[in-house]
């Protein structure tokens, strides 16, 4: 199946989702402030942060300029 990257963030609940793949989720898993779910192989499907504006900010100061400039600009387009 083909991957499809998508990131999105909801302000309501400050989740920041990161979905890696269509791959049907056979399982999920926490793991600190977030739940990985994955597919029957164990790779993640999606990841979800709680406390997602503190993900971004921590994000945001470790990424290199020009990944952070096209994550910035995918994230703004897939955000609501």
């Amino acid at each position: 199946m083909k991957a499809t990257k998508r990131i999105s963030y909801s302000k309501d609940v400050d989740i920041l989702m990161i979905q890696l793949s269509n791959n049907k989720v056979d399982d999920s898993y926490d793991v600190d402030d977030m739940i990985v779910q994955v597919d029957k192989n164990g790779a993640p499907v999606i990841i979800e942060m709680f406390n997602g504006k503190k993900h971004l900010k921590e994000l945001g100061k470790s990424l290199p300029k020009d990944i952070k400039q096209e994550f910035t600009t995918q994230f703004t387009t897939v955000s609501h």
